[in-house]
């Protein structure tokens, strides 16, 4: 079978290196499934859970909080803003952040505060950022 080599960094580290059989993203355009021998590409990515498939078949899961993918024949290169495999992912610190931007959403639409004071923007990435940690963490949200 044949692999490519995929290397995922983020600012303060390197997180994965090493040849994999297929990468599946979601781009800012879709979700992407990259093979060995893929046409030249670069695309920006969004929060996601990213799934790493191995030669033997088993598959991983990594959460990304956006950032750059560039895709040559022979390697993938994995720019993240943050990246995380699940072992690394304090599970109760990603539950309270997802209460929190959760909590700040709805105030922000039930008008409870003043608009102004909340960044809703902000907000939906970090709710976005907090869900993907605990889905690579195994958790199911509503």
């Amino acid at each position: 079978m044949s692999t490519i080599n995929l290397e995922v960094v983020s600012p303060d580290k390197k997180v994965f290196s090493g040849d994999i059989s297929m990468l599946i993203f979601r781009s800012t355009d879709g979700e992407l499934g990259i093979l060995p021998k893929h046409a030249p590409l670069v695309a920006g990515m969004i929060p996601h859970v990213m799934r790493i498939r191995q030669e033997d078949g088993s598959e991983s899961l990594m959460a990304v909080a956006g950032g750059f993918v560039e895709v040559t024949p022979e390697k993938i290169a994995v720019l993240a803003s943050a990246a995380e495999v699940p072992e690394e992912i304090d599970e109760l610190r990603a539950e309270q952040s997802y209460k929190r931007a959760k909590d700040r959403i709805e105030k922000f639409h039930q008008g409870g505060v003043e608009k102004e004071s909340i960044d809703i923007k902000r907000a939906e990435l970090a709710l976005q950022r907090a869900k993907v940690r605990l889905l690579v963490k195994g958790k199911k949200l509503d």
